[in-house]
């Protein structure tokens, strides 16, 4: 029997997100709903992610940085 778990970063077909991308995504936008549309503390929203995912703080942040467009330099 195959582990799911071997799948979680194969991106779906449909959108290509993968299943860590996409519980951040779905986090934010309920997350933004709560709070009337304001902004959503980081972590905030990472600790409503782990509640979906196995997740570590960097590769939460990794996965923010390229959904805003960020790109990690060695000026930072």
């Amino acid at each position: 029997m195959s582990n799911p778990d071997n799948y979680d970063n194969i991106p779906d077909v449909r959108d290509g997100l993968n299943k860590k991308e996409r519980a951040i995504l779905y986090c934010l936008q309920q997350t933004q709903q709560e709070l009337g549309g304001r902004n959503v503390p980081t972590i905030m929203l990472y600790g409503r992610v782990l509640e979906l995912v196995d997740i570590s703080q960097e590769e939460f942040q990794s996965i923010l940085n390229r959904f805003v467009g960020m790109t990690k330099t060695s000026d930072q």
